[in-house]
């Protein structure tokens, strides 16, 4: 029976109902219709071994069954319990156990178990053994390994069931093994939707965005996960006009999006800055009566947060009553990056004092707040606290913030000190943040130290020779800071330039430093003229 029938919220068996079934021995019909959760199927279990009963392959495998399914309904460390002392287990057993690793945080499980199956057991496997193999395979990343797995289904002449042919695709274009997934996929001229979706997402994953959309312009028929992967896939590979103008397509084609498109609309709408647009989203939500779980949530408060709207993603953090804790750390980490550092420390705060415990994350947001705030002492004071009380190992990032904190204080020595004695090696971004810190109060010397390491970290990065070059000319070191160029120069090393974008009557314009792409550049050089003319006359 499907896990669907057992999670009825029927109320838990008593020990006398227990005793009652089991007696009578319907004890399938109770698996089915009152174990609603782990503490009921212990129950039954215990009674089952306690009777002997357990002993039996239907029951044995019905507990199997019901504790192989996902959290948080099932517990597959159980079910490995369980599956452990059943005795010669039967193929439906042996496919239950593999499946249920194969779907949990332990897919090498799976493939443990199927090796198992092949040698030390009488049961052979079956074509619905296999696609649970590939899909643990596709989850560790092991398409390399799944070959041989694929030869051996090919030996048996089962490469062309729907099941095992599908999870083959779907490992390979999950490994970035394109090449190995379309020769599969054009093995069979049917049209299979699974299969067609798995190729959408691995060229898209692979970069590969107008393959992966030249496929879906020639799809039969689509799902809502066709139209979910060609839009999560543009986010990824930031296309977000893209994404933004095929989410439109699929509303003129009445299509009900899912919470996993929507979230990718929002974060094309983040990326964008396009406030009106993610509002629109946010209304639309709200309309359709979508389930706001915690990452919907997260994913509107970020928006909010970074289209400079920190006030209304406040609203929307405060509206729900249920919230995880990457709503918390979104929030936290908003409020510091938008000019609100005491608020996002007393949010801090109140995370503290509800029933869940700061991350790492939370961590990164409140010192990013001291850093935007210049209060050294409270970051120092954090720091201690993420280590000292929460047992939190700092990170890189946490590391940065620090440096940051105290080289915007202008405590550069102090901020050095801290780069050599951290455990881990630091960065270019660390050395970056010292850098820009020396440029900020005109300490050459560090500066060069600093600008020295970013370039042995990274031969092409920029940012160090233009923060010197800038440095040399606000000190007033001119021939210095043209040598700075011309070594970029020299180097062919480019900075890559500055881009902007805005959002005017819903429609989204890209700017980029020096550029004359803009269809009414003419208008907007000779305004910035005439303000410039305007200043110079106001002194």
């Amino acid at each position: 029976m499907g896990a669907c029938c057992w999670s009825q919220q029927i109320p838990s068996p008593t020990s006398t109902s227990i005793s009652k079934f089991v007696s009578d021995q319907p004890y399938l019909s109770m698996l089915d219709q009152q174990c609603t959760n782990m503490k009921d199927l212990r129950k039954i279990h215990a009674q089952l071994i306690k009777t002997g009963l357990v002993k039996d392959p239907i029951a044995a495998s019905r507990v199997l069954a019901f504790c192989s399914t996902s959290p948080p309904v099932g517990d597959i460390n159980y079910a490995y319990l369980v599956f452990t002392q059943i005795q010669n287990p039967n193929l439906f057993i042996w496919n239950t156990i593999i499946r249920g690793f194969s779907q949990s945080t332990t897919p090498q499980v799976a493939i443990s178990l199927f090796i198992d199956m092949l040698l030390t057991s009488p049961v052979e496997p079956q074509r619905l053994t296999y696609p649970s193999v590939f899909k643990a395979y596709a989850h560790l990343g092991l398409a390399h390994y799944g070959a041989q797995l694929h030869g051996r289904v090919i030996k048996l002449g089962l490469e062309f069931d729907q099941f095992i042919r599908n999870t083959i695709i779907y490992m390979y274009a999950n490994c970035g093994f394109l090449s190995e997934a379309r020769r599969v996929f054009d093995e069979d001229m049917e049209f299979d939707l699974v299969a067609w979706n798995s190729m959408i997402i691995g060229l898209a994953k692979c970069g590969e965005i107008d393959e992966s959309r030249e496929l879906f312009d020639k799809m039969v028929s689509r799902n809502t996960i066709s139209w979910n992967s060609m839009i999560s896939g543009y986010v990824r590979n930031g296309k977000f006009k893209e994404a933004l103008e095929l989410f439109g397509e699929m509303q003129e084609q009445k299509i009900r999006p899912s919470e996993f498109t929507m979230v990718s609309l929002l974060n094309a709408c983040t990326r964008l800055g396009a406030i009106r647009q993610g509002e629109w989203l946010h209304a639309f939500l709200r309309k359709n009566n979508f389930e706001l779980n915690s990452i919907v949530v997260t994913a509107i408060i970020d928006m909010y947060c970074k289209c400079g709207c920190p006030v209304k993603a406040l609203q929307v953090f405060e509206s729900v009553p249920k919230k995880g804790l990457s709503c918390w750390n979104s929030m936290i980490l908003g409020l510091a990056t938008n000019g609100y550092e005491n608020e996002a420390m007393e949010l801090f705060s109140e995370l503290e004092s509800s029933n869940l415990k700061p991350d790492y994350v939370s961590f990164i947001g409140v010192l990013t707040a001291c850093s935007h705030s210049g209060m050294v002492d409270n970051a120092k004071d954090y720091f201690r606290l993420m280590t000292e009380k929460y047992k939190i190992e700092p990170s890189i990032r946490h590391y940065s913030c620090m440096v940051d904190v105290l080289g915007r204080a202008g405590l550069l020595e102090e901020a050095e000190e801290l780069v050599r004695r951290m455990p881990l090696n630091p960065d270019a971004i660390i050395w970056g943040s010292l850098l820009s810190a020396c440029r900020k109060h005109g300490n050459v010397d560090l500066a060069k130290q600093a600008a020295k390491h970013i370039i042995e970290l990274d031969k092409n990065e920029s940012c160090s020779y233009v923060l010197m070059s800038n440095l040399y000319a606000a000190s007033h070191q001119f021939e210095e800071a043209v040598e700075e160029r011309l070594l970029m120069k020299e180097k062919k090393i480019e900075k890559e330039p500055g881009c902007s974008l805005i959002e005017v009557n819903g429609e989204i314009h890209e700017f980029v430093a020096g550029g004359r792409l803009h269809q009414k550049t003419r208008e907007i050089y000779h305004l910035l003229n005439e303000l410039g003319l305007h200043l110079q006359e106001m002194g």
